[in-house]
This record gives structure tokens, C-alpha cells and sequence, in this order.
């Protein structure tokens, strides 16, 4: 029966226990906040966390998007009842009450971006409200700029506009001016990169070129499917070298790439040139920027073999590491004196090893400092390189 004693009994102990779990999973949470520390280690954690993830959606700069995102966050680092975005134009990202005072918005930041000063709207009867009535809000803004120009503005709304507000508000006005400072920083830092390798095809271009079509045209006459064959690879050498589609390749692509520049070489040295090459498959599908061991191999041949009397060899070895892949390459050519490597790496010589110099470069913009190239070399002993990169690049595509 519903009402019998054993009933009643069960449910009760059902309720009791339910409640039990709830207490529990709530003293969980509570103690795993009460373990970040102290009331203000508290308060600055929940600060910092809103921080960073504000952060993360102003990378791609003031746009409305990533602005509507750290809206929210910055609302909530504030505490006021809303907080607005804008640019030069228009109202970027409106977060929180009274939405109705948006159109008012750029008519009341208008001062703000002309003189580059935080304002505060009072809250009552202020001429630039009268057209929506009276609210409950006063406003601070606060200018956005990029170096010395003012590029938008953040206006926090809350009951009154006291000090603290004002300060705070500035401070995240700055402190957004420096997320859009590393957004372009970002930006210039995709640009060298695509410079750098527009600079590596430029030096490919006329010192190979010139080399390789000499080369070809001495096998018109006496050898011409050898001719014809030499065409193909220097047309296909010179169309993966000039493509206009991505900053990264793989290794494989890479080898391929070296092949046909090695075929052309030959073609002028003879068995001038030999090569050597170790190759673990499993790193051949790993990324690496565009053009960066074809140089290596390049400077191989032009400053090391080039100048050497008789015949020269080269070692390309590509070996999986654990988590990296470890190329090496590997001549036993004049070799180069050490203060004089230093020197072109640190670009205080101009015109020599500019693959090199570039090279080392990029693969330090891309993973780090720790990852430039390490260049064993001295006079009369041969140049080994090494480049280490990541296998797992989940943010490049080939």
C-alpha cells in the first residue's frame, strides 16, 4: 500500500539519501574552491581565468565575434550590469542590461574617440539619454588605442559611476589595446614568415636557374631524351618551389623536392655530386615548413662540395625521435670557420648562406628558440645540420 509505514519508510531513506549525494557533490565543490587558498588568492585566480579566456577572443583583433565572446568575460571581471565594445564605427558587442541604450551608444562615446579620454555619463537627466528616457545606469568609457591612435572604445554601465569603476574600466580598455598589440604582432610574424620564404625563392632563383638551364642545353645535341628528361624535373623542381599555397609542407614532399634539385646538380657536376640518404618512413608524413631542407641541401653543394677538388658527399638522414624528427644533413666538403657560421646566423654578413640564415630563422619563429638549427662544422672537416622538429603540429597543415 502507498500510505503503509514500510513505504513511507523507504521514501524517506530514499530522500535522505538524495540529499546526502547533493550535500556531498556541494562540500566537493566548495572544498575544491576553498583549496585555490585565501579569499584574495581567490579573487585573483577568478580575475586572471576571466583574463585568459577574454584573451583568447581578441587574437584575431577588434572584431565583432571575438568582441561578443570577451565581452562576457569582461562584464563579469568588472561587475557591472553591462559592458559594451565598440570600434571607430559602430557598437562591436553589447553584454548584459539595458541593450535598449545601444543606438545611443556611439553618440555617447563620440568624445571619447575624438579626444582619446575616459568620460563618464551621469545617470539621470543627461542629454545624450533624453531621447530614451531616464535609466538606472551611468556609463563609463574608455578609449581603445593602438599606439598613439584611437581605434574604439569600452563603456561599462552600472547603478553609479563611482572611482574604482572608472580606474577599472581604463585598465581594461589598456589591457585590450595590448591583446590587439599581440593580434598584430601576430599578424607581422605571418608576414616575415611569408617573406623569409619569398626571400628563399629568390635566391633559388637566378644562381640554380641560370646553373640548370647551362646544363640542360649541354645535353641537346648529345644526349636528348637526357635533355628532355632534365625539362621535366627542372619544371617540376620549379613548380613546387614557386607555389603560392602554404607555409608548411611534409618531409616527403620535401625529399621529393631534393630529388629533382640533386638530379639537376648532377647533371652539371657529374659524379662529382654523390648522395646518401637514411630515411625512417614514419617521419615522412611529419610538417615542416616550406623550403626548409631543400636550402640546407643547396648550401651543401654550393659552399661546401662546390669549392672542394675532386668528389664530395652527402648524407641525408631523417630519423624519428620519440615525439620529434631529427633531419640531418651531412657534407664532407671545406667546411666553414665557426665565428664566421655565427656571424651569418646573427645576419651580420650579407650575401652568404642566406638559405641557412633563413632556415634557422623560420624554425625558430615557428617552435621556439630550441629548435633553430645545430650546425657542427669547422674548416677543411665538412658542415653536419640538424633540424628537430615536433611529429604532432596540430595547428599547420601541410
Amino acid at each position: 500500500m502507498p500510505d503503509s509505514p514500510l513505504f513511507t519508510a523507504a521514501a524517506i531513506a530514499v530522500i535522505v539519501l538524495a540529499v546526502a549525494v547533493v550535500v556531498g557533490v556541494g562540500l566537493k565543490v566548495i572544498r575544491s574552491f576553498r583549496d585555490l587558498g585565501t579569499d584574495a588568492e581567490r579573487a585573483t585566480y577568478t580575475t586572471l581565468h576571466a583574463a585568459s579566456r577574454a584573451g583568447q577572443h581578441l587574437r584575431g583583433g577588434l572584431h565583432p565575434a571575438g568582441a561578443a565572446k570577451a565581452s562576457k568575460q569582461l562584464r563579469v571581471l568588472l561587475g557591472c550590469d553591462a559592458l559594451a565594445i565598440t570600434d571607430m564605427d559602430s557598437v562591436l558587442a553589447w553584454d548584459g542590461a539595458a541593450e535598449e541604450l545601444r543606438p545611443t551608444l556611439m553618440r555617447l562615446a563620440a568624445e571619447v574617440l575624438d579626444t582619446g579620454r575616459t568620460v563618464v555619463v551621469p545617470r539621470a537627466g543627461h542629454p545624450a539619454t533624453s531621447d530614451h528616457g531616464h535609466h538606472d545606469f551611468s556609463a563609463v568609457i574608455a578609449p581603445i588605442r593602438a599606439g598613439s591612435s584611437v581605434v574604439g572604445s569600452v563603456a561599462a554601465l552600472a547603478p553609479a559611476a563611482g572611482a574604482g569603476l572608472v580606474r577599472a574600466t581604463s585598465e581594461v580598455a589598456d589591457w585590450i589595446a595590448a591583446q590587439l598589440e599581440l593580434a598584430e604582432l601576430e599578424s607581422s610574424r605571418t608576414l616575415l614568415m611569408e617573406a623569409e620564404v619569398r626571400a628563399l625563392r629568390a635566391q633559388i632563383s637566378p644562381h640554380f636557374i641560370y646553373n640548370s638551364l647551362n646544363a640542360i642545353a649541354s645535353f641537346i645535341n648529345t644526349d636528348p631524351a637526357r635533355a628532355r628528361e632534365l625539362v621535366v624535373e627542372f619544371a617540376d623542381f620549379t613548380r613546387y618551389s614557386f607555389r603560392r599555397h602554404g607555409d608548411f609542407t611534409t618531409v616527403a614532399e620535401e625529399l621529393r623536392c631534393i630529388d629533382r634539385y640533386l638530379l639537376l646538380e648532377r647533371a652539371r657536376f657529374g659524379e662529382r655530386v654523390q648522395v646518401s640518404l637514411r630515411i625512417a618512413p614514419e617521419v615522412l608524413s611529419t610538417v615542416i615548413p616550406f623550403l626548409s631542407l631543400q636550402p640546407l641541401v643547396e648550401n651543401a653543394v654550393r659552399h661546401g662540395l662546390e669549392a672542394k677538388e675532386g668528389p664530395g658527399h652527402i648524407t641525408i638522414c631523417a630519423n624519428d625521435s620519440g615525439a620529434f624528427a631529427e633531419v640531418t644533413i651531412e657534407d664532407d666538403g671545406v667546411g666553414m670557420d665557426p665565428e664566421h657560421l655565427r656571424s651569418v646566423l646573427a645576419g651580420h654578413t650579407d650575401g652568404d648562406h642566406v638559405g641557412l640564415r633563413n632556415v634557422d630563422a623560420r624554425l625558430r619563429q615557428v617552435y621556439g628558440d630550441e629548435h633553430g638549427l645545430v650546425i657542427d662544422t669547422a674548416p677543411g672537416e665538412g658542415t653536419m645540420i640538424t633540424m628537430r622538429v615536433p611529429k604532432s603540429q596540430p595547428d599547420h597543415d601541410a
